[in-house]
């Protein structure tokens, strides 16, 4: 996604998991802290740093938490407290995992300064969501050979419709996990909970935000990409800044 400057700027990466966009906000300037609730992505981040030569030697701030925490918030607060919140917060894929959408929503964009970004992506609200949400909580309710069951039985259903909607070989991929992965991480990906495009951008909206930029899921059930600007002291709007792409 493009529209976001990094350069000199804070910014937050809420459930940051492999540390990839933390490590290429801070190779591009950003002065980066993440946060997440798994304390394995502390190693991770770890083994992911030599992969930014650029970065090899920088010490990472890492807070480990959940955003839906009000101690956490008030100690991610507390490292901007002087310029009243970072520049950009960034949570991609993440706020829907947290068993509390909104509220985890709401925390994120606690965390904005006034001019500054808000920077998400949540899951596309879609008739099939509510079976979606059964069979991942049956999965992560289930012994580990129903597990292996439902990924097995839904693999050849997810790769065949990819295929359809977006007319693309789903097992040839430039990034991420390959797709047996991804089909294990879709369909044990609980909590899990979604919102329409409308949906998003009315919450932000009634808590000071302006919608900058919606890019709508590729497939129904992915996920819907934002940018908000938050409003600054004045009550208005601050432009959209240089872009920079961020991903």
């Amino acid at each position: 996604m493009e529209g976001v400057k990094l350069r000199g700027q804070s910014f937050l990466d809420i459930g940051f998991g492999q540390g990839f966009s933390l490590l290429s906000a801070a190779s591009m300037g950003a002065r980066v802290v993440g946060c997440d609730i798994n304390p394995k992505c502390g190693t991770v981040l770890d083994r992911s740093l030599p992969l930014f030569p650029d970065l090899v030697g920088l010490k990472l701030d890492v807070e480990i938490g959940s955003i839906l925490d009000p101690e956490v918030v008030h100690r991610l607060r507390g490292r901007v407290a002087a310029e009243g919140g970072f520049d950009v917060v960034h949570s991609w894929g993440a706020l829907h995992h947290t068993g509390d959408l909104r509220r985890a929503n709401d925390r994120a964009a606690s965390l904005v300064r006034p001019g500054g970004a808000l920077v998400i992506a949540i899951y596309n609200r879609h008739w099939s969501s509510p079976a979606w949400l059964l069979i991942k909580w049956l999965y992560c309710k289930s012994p580990r050979w129903v597990q292996r069951a439902l990924v097995s039985l839904l693999y050849p259903v997810i790769w065949l419709a990819k295929l359809i909607v977006t007319r693309e070989n789903p097992g040839k991929k430039e990034r991420g996990m390959n797709f047996f992965y991804d089909v294990v991480d879709w369909v044990g990906g609980y909590p899990y909970e979604y919102m329409s495009v409308p949906e998003v951008g009315a919450l932000r909206e009634l808590h000071g935000f302006r919608l900058l930029r919606a890019i709508s899921a590729k497939v129904p059930t992915g996920c819907n990409e934002f940018v908000f600007s938050k409003t600054d002291n004045k009550g208005k709007v601050a432009s959209p800044p240089r872009t920079t792409p961020i991903r």
